[in-house]
């Protein structure tokens, strides 16, 4: 399986590309990462050095993929966060001229827009740009609760909310809608949940919540779940693969009191989760 991975990349830490790649490769994934962003380190720690990529750089970058003849062999995109409107007009592009090559390929949108602890962190128009160039185009689009509910415009307080938004969701494009980081009106204190929607089956995942932040881990469960739906074609067993090995990734994290995730050092889990969760169909 080959993945087309636009996304940005950090020198020190796992986010965009430097969460996503290494999972993949462990899954047996050929990766063709191309970095929307060079960075230090991931903004949160609020100072970083490094610049932003133009959409010129990034259609190159593919561009010279296509010229290597592989294009065709490309089973999906997966994009992330967007340093500008002008790389997300890249992206447009990347996805037509491979589905152009391969029509079986398949986009995942991870739509990088903010969170509830820090709200919207992206430039201005990149949301928009988003819901009204990205979502037309995705197969397979990934929100955690706050994007979801900035995508479709209402609030996802509860199980109903959800299933509105995710409604909402589908009507933009998207088949499958992964929704992660979810706490509802009747999510115990100490858990967090993961829903997927695909067709007319919608089902829960819940998961103990850990004592520990970690930047990047959005972007690994949709790297994984992204690549396991390509190969199992079953979204509940796709999140169910995916959550399973980053939980185990980030007791692990919690447990060595490590700032960053331990990506490395925890990646039997991301083949051999230690506890696999099931979900439940709702």
């Amino acid at each position: 399986m080959n993945i087309l991975s636009i996304q940005s990349h950090v020198a020190y830490g796992h986010v965009g590309n430097s969460a996503a790649v290494f999972p993949l490769q462990r899954l047996g994934v050929e990766v063709w990462p191309v970095n929307t962003v060079q960075f230090s380190n991931h903004t949160g720690y609020g100072a970083w050095r490094g610049r932003v990529l133009g959409g010129a750089a990034i259609r190159q970058l593919v561009q010279g993929i296509d010229e290597r003849g592989v294009l065709g062999r490309c089973d999906g995109v997966l994009s992330g966060y967007l340093g500008s409107r002008d790389t997300g007009e890249a992206v447009v592009d990347a996805v037509g001229w491979v589905k152009a090559a391969n029509p079986a390929a398949r986009y995942c949108c991870d739509p990088v827009i903010g969170d509830a602890e820090r709200g919207v962190f992206v430039r201005r128009g990149i949301p928009q740009f988003i819901k009204e160039r990205l979502l037309p185009l995705a197969d397979t689009v990934t929100p955690n609760q706050f994007e979801l509910g900035h995508l479709a415009g209402r609030a996802t307080a509860t199980l109903a909310d959800v299933a509105a938004a995710l409604d909402a969701a589908h009507a933009c494009g998207p088949r499958v809608v992964l929704v992660t980081s979810l706490a509802v009106d009747d999510t115990p204190s100490d858990a967090l949940d993961l829903v997927v929607s695909e067709a007319s089956e919608r089902w829960r995942l819940r998961l103990p919540r850990l004592p520990v932040v970690a930047n990047g881990a959005g972007d690994a469960v949709a790297a994984l779940f992204f690549a396991h739906h390509l190969r199992a074609r079953r979204a509940a067993e796709a999140m169910a693969l995916s959550a399973s090995a980053m939980f185990g990734v980030l007791r692990r994290t919690a447990e060595a009191g490590a700032g960053e995730m331990l990506l490395v050092e925890a990646q039997d889990e991301l083949m051999t989760p230690s506890r696999v969760f099931v979900p439940q169909r709702i």
